[in-house]
């Protein structure tokens, strides 16, 4: 009778490209069953990778059959992702269990397309995925989700979250007319965040993706102390004005002691559609000068393309529009790259544990 100790050193050569681990270990092993030279067993991975499953499947299946008795092997790889520790003392949100904050340092560098896309690729990759879209100025999802309705209330005056290819989606934009100019003190957008967030119905999701406004400013603030974000991802342009603002975020982000997952660099390089010849038009290199000098990662390098304008402004975004795309392809690869970052990380278990009062009797 095969062990799930012994299954793990035998397929400890096999390693995730993402994690840098072994793919197998005696943790993650469920539901063993070896019978008549018939070997079965469940792997859980802790970030969404379904388009390695069968990949990886097969590939330990080989490595099984080499083992003394084994004739048939079946390992099948199984999506579990769980809550992640965070940098703040918040209490996590119903029906949440971690969240991505995507920002940049300053305005026209792709921030929501990415943050769109990004969301996407985590729910084409096998998880179950929401978004919040936190600039309360000047919201975007509704027109680059294609919806344009106002959220139905619960019983409770608590909002039930649109849908959207398959993302539950809330935003501002469903609850004020798009012509007219949210002009907010800082207070009170900061309390219609606070409101999307915590008086939404959301379903169990593995990811809740917050599309972030612009800038350092209020909503920043509120967001990395009153919330509880898993980690955040900064989009930047390789060009030097980009990468000075993308600096002040990072560093906002550290000063509140959120986990910067990665580095994305949006406009890397754009290939003309006449001849294929690649050009630098906002500079070279400068998502990885900025991962060097801020202690980080990139994730990814997305190229300036008509496509994925084009795609965002149909309502229909890259990844569900055409996600067997180059462009899909490298989204879904910066997924993955999050997902496994933030697999790497300590688990909440905060609701664990009982709240615990005390009082002082007479």
């Amino acid at each position: 009778m095969y062990e799930p100790l012994a299954l793990a050193n035998a397929l400890a050569h096999i390693i995730d490209p993402m994690t840098q681990q072994p793919w197998v270990n005696a943790k993650n092993i469920q539901n063993l069953q070896f019978k008549d030279g018939h070997l079965s067993f469940e792997v859980q991975v802790g970030y969404p990778c379904q388009s390695m499953h069968l990949a990886v499947e097969g590939t330990i299946d080989v490595a099984l059959l080499k083992l003394p008795g084994v004739q048939v092997a079946d390992a099948k790889l199984q999506t579990h992702i769980v809550a992640h520790a965070v940098g703040t003392s918040a209490q996590l949100i119903k029906g949440v269990k971690n969240i991505i904050a995507v920002s940049s340092g300053k305005g026209g560098v792709g921030k929501s397309t990415t943050a769109v896309n990004l969301a996407l690729a985590l729910a084409h990759e096998g998880a179950r995925v929401g978004m919040c879209d936190a600039d309360i100025y000047g919201p975007s999802l509704p027109h680059m989700l294609g919806v344009n309705a106002r959220p139905e209330l619960t019983a409770e005056k608590h909002m039930i979250p649109l849908r959207a290819h398959g993302l539950q989606v809330n935003s501002i934009g469903f609850l004020v007319p798009p012509e007219k100019a949210t002009a907010w003190r800082g207070p009170m957008a900061t309390g219609a965040l606070d409101q999307l967030l915590k008086q939404t119905v959301w379903d169990d999701l593995d990811y809740l993706v917050v599309d972030m406004p612009p800038g350092t400013g209020d909503i920043q603030l509120t967001l990395a102390q009153r919330v509880p974000v898993t980690g955040a991802v900064v989009v930047t342009t390789p060009q030097n004005v980009a990468l000075l603002d993308a600096v002040k975020g990072i560093n906002l982000f550290q000063t509140t002691r959120t986990p910067i997952i990665g580095i994305v660099e949006n406009m890397a390089v754009y290939t003309c559609s006449n001849c294929g010849h690649p050009e630098h038009i906002f500079g070279k290199d400068g998502g990885e000068r900025l991962a060097h000098d801020s202690g980080t990662g990139v994730l990814g390098h997305m190229p300036l393309k008509l496509a994925i304008r084009q795609q965002s402004d149909s309502g229909v975004p890259t990844v569900a529009q055409d996600p067997e795309s180059e462009e899909s392809r490298l989204y879904r690869d910066i997924a993955r790259k999050v997902g496994a970052k933030l697999a790497l990380m300590s688990k909440d278990y905060s609701n664990k544990f009982p709240t615990i009062s005390i009082s002082t009797q007479s």
